[in-house]
């Protein structure tokens, strides 16, 4: 015979499908929840900040910090090779042209000096002594060449006499040759004379000349070496504040190594970095403002340096209005670098939000001002005080401007 088995739990025969419907149900909109990833983050309303989005004028331009600097700099290098001696003025004097910087001592040029000195000594010594044998062998020309004149007079009047007596048949044939031979032999030797002296008059001016050339070279040369012993006194070439002075006493100084700087003090400079962000947009020429203790400066973008370090690139600017009575060498000025003409846009305050999206997204507010929602967003300009919305926020909108950093991926953001 059969027997009726009963069910332990009547209820969950009767109801048991609709438990499991539920629970399919319950696990659909659960599995739909984490497949959108819509998650939230609640917030404390006191540890944000909060911004407007407006629209208005958009000021095109950047604010960097800038820093004088002189806008001449005169390096001081040693001429001569020596060790410091002694140094005249520190590093921050106010020095004036040829006033002595250092004093360099080196025994060996010491040593070239006086060889110089004594080669030109002999070499004088030389064409003095060269000069007074041509001139006793002038002398001695000259007194031979007037012998050979009396000579020859006497000898003329001798032949002059034996011919005329030859031809009254008075004197032999052969006396009469002799003396007119004499006589013929006289006129040679002082036309002899004659060429000599005048060769030697030319030979003597020649070498006199070029013993005289020689030695003004060797003059001019220890003038040099006496002037490269006076550059072992390193002398200012402006007048300015002395900087970067480097050489100390005892220290081996090379020729041609820089020992200091010169800063010319009627001429200064603004020095700026720039971030990279800007390089194309930043040239020659553009205009910009800097300001300290109230007092504004009015400057232009003179040079662009083409290296970028660690991210940034440095500029020099122009002062175009009066110089401050009080600056320094080192002073440091906030300066707002004018990029373009202002503009219609809808801007947003700048924030630390930016450095978290890179100006992607953003979280907007709803009226309520509760909660925030994620939304792209594109970013164009950005100044001092304000980021250029090209896409994605209105008008009149609020969004969080500080720090997404604690916020993770959240789409919502309940502010309690």
């Amino acid at each position: 015979m059969d027997t009726e088995i009963k069910h332990k739990y009547p209820l969950l025969k009767k109801y048991g499908w609709w438990a499991g419907a539920g629970v399919a149900v319950l696990g659909a909109i659960v599995w739909a929840v984490a497949a959108s990833g819509d998650s939230t983050y609640k917030a404390d309303a006191d540890a944000i900040l909060t911004g407007d989005v407006t629209q208005g004028s958009f000021d095109d331009y950047v604010r960097i910090n800038g820093r004088v600097e002189t806008g001449i700099i005169v390096q001081v290098s040693a001429l001569e090779t020596g060790i410091v001696e002694k140094k005249w003025v520190e590093e921050g004097a106010m020095v004036h042209e040829g006033d002595i910087i250092l004093t360099l001592r080196n025994p060996n040029l010491r040593q070239q000096i006086l060889d110089s000195e004594s080669q030109l000594a002999e070499k004088q010594n030389m064409l003095r002594d060269t000069e007074i044998a041509m001139e006793k062998e002038r002398l001695q020309l000259k007194q031979d060449l007037l012998a050979a004149r009396t000579d020859l007079g006497r000898k003329r009047r001798m032949a002059e006499q034996q011919a005329a007596l030859y031809a009254e048949n008075l004197t032999s044939r052969e006396e009469y040759l002799n003396a007119k031979e004499d006589c013929e032999l006289a006129a040679e030797t002082l036309q002899l004379l004659q060429n000599r002296l005048r060769q030697d008059s030319l030979y003597r001016s020649v070498q006199v000349a070029m013993m005289k050339e020689s030695l003004h070279n060797m003059q001019e040369n220890f003038i040099l070496v006496r002037q490269r012993a006076d550059n072992l006194n390193i002398r200012a070439s402006h007048s300015g504040q002395l900087g970067s002075l480097t050489a100390e006493l005892g220290q081996n100084i090379a020729a041609g190594q820089q020992i200091g700087q010169i800063n010319i003090l009627d001429n200064y400079k603004i020095a700026v970095t720039i971030d990279e962000h800007y390089i194309d947009r930043v040239s020659q020429g553009l205009r910009a403002t800097g300001l300290r203790n109230n007092q504004k400066l009015e400057l232009t973008l003179r040079k662009v340096y083409p290296e970028v370090t660690q991210g940034q690139f440095r500029a020099d600017l122009a002062i175009d209005s009066e110089l401050p009575a009080n600056i320094r060498v080192g002073q440091t000025y906030p300066v707002d670098l004018v990029l373009g003409e202002p503009t219609e846009a809808v801007m947003v305050p700048r924030g630390s939000f930016f450095q978290s999206t890179g100006g992607q997204w953003v979280y907007v507010l709803d009226k309520d001002g509760k909660t925030a929602h994620r939304r792209n967003v594109r970013i164009g300009r950005q100044n001092y005080k304000y980021y250029e919305v090209l896409e994605g926020l209105q008008p009149g909108e609020r969004i969080i401007i500080s720090s997404y950093t604690d916020f993770g991926n959240a789409d919502k953001i309940n502010i309690e």
